[in-house]
């Protein structure tokens, strides 16, 4: 997907994910940025899916090498970015990489996502931080085409980059996406339902599932961008100031006037 003729320049990259380490995504993007980057690995020692930004403050987090430049650790995903840039990874990272997870990150998934969350909490550090996720649970993984993407274009997304956003990069499951469009997040809402689960001893055990619930994609999002096989790029803004709805707070009877 890159132009005959097109530059890379060599940056260190800090990979990690929600998924965890072993993930076949972030294998998938590993072998790709390899190619021309310097690659460290700092991701969870197991899933952290739906962890948002949570970062562990009341216990220790543990790091084990596991490889040449790969380490797990027992934290959420902003827990492995936050303790690779303040030294537990020995180089300085020029960007944080995070996915490819498996299961599209569109819209208010951002919000839950611990794959966005680790882009999110890189960006509050001053680094560059680019989520990517595929639109699939299910096999097979065409993680290809994105990864690619990722690498042939990395230079061009480091020049867009600034501290006000993270990247969310989002990915249909083909081996052949239709191009790439610049999206914005989506309204995505879920149809949730409650799952008891009653153990011989008693108690109560729940499950939470969820599915979105099907309404046309409003032109221009992300998850529209998506359904018709394009790869979606979109910056997401750290700081969610929205002065049309302040404005309509300050009219509110209980605002004292001067």
């Amino acid at each position: 997907m890159v132009g005959i003729g097109a530059t890379v320049s060599a940056v260190t990259v800090l990979l990690t994910n929600d998924d965890g380490i072993y993930s076949p995504g972030l294998e998938a993007l590993r072998s790709q940025l390899e190619r021309d980057h310097d690659v460290w690995i700092l991701a969870p020692d197991g899933e952290r899916s739906g962890t948002s930004n949570m970062i562990t403050i009341s216990e220790p987090i543990r790091c084990t090498q596991v490889g040449e430049r790969q380490y797990a650790s027992s934290g959420s995903p902003a827990d492995c970015v936050i303790i690779a840039l303040l030294g537990a990874i020995p180089v300085r990272i020029d960007v944080v990489v995070s996915g490819i997870n498996i299961g599209a990150n569109l819209g208010s998934d951002i919000i839950y996502s611990g794959t966005a969350a680790a882009a999110r909490q890189a960006a509050y550090k001053g680094v560059p931080g680019i989520a990517v996720s595929l639109n699939s649970f299910y096999e097979p993984f065409h993680f290809s085409p994105v990864a690619e993407f990722v690498v042939d274009h990395l230079d061009e997304l480091l020049a867009l980059w600034n501290q006000d956003h993270f990247i969310n990069v989002n990915a249909p499951n083909t081996v052949h996406p239709r191009g790439v469009e610049i999206t914005t997040p989506a309204m995505r809402r879920y149809a949730d339902s409650l799952l008891p689960f009653t153990p011989p001893r008693g108690g109560t055990y729940y499950f939470v599932d969820g599915k979105p619930i099907e309404v046309e994609p409003e032109e221009g999002s992300d998850w529209d961008a998506v359904n018709r096989g394009f790869i979606s790029v979109g910056p997401v803004l750290l700081n969610p100031v929205n002065h049309e709805v302040e404005a309509v707070y300050k009219r509110a009877s209980f605002v004292q006037s001067e």
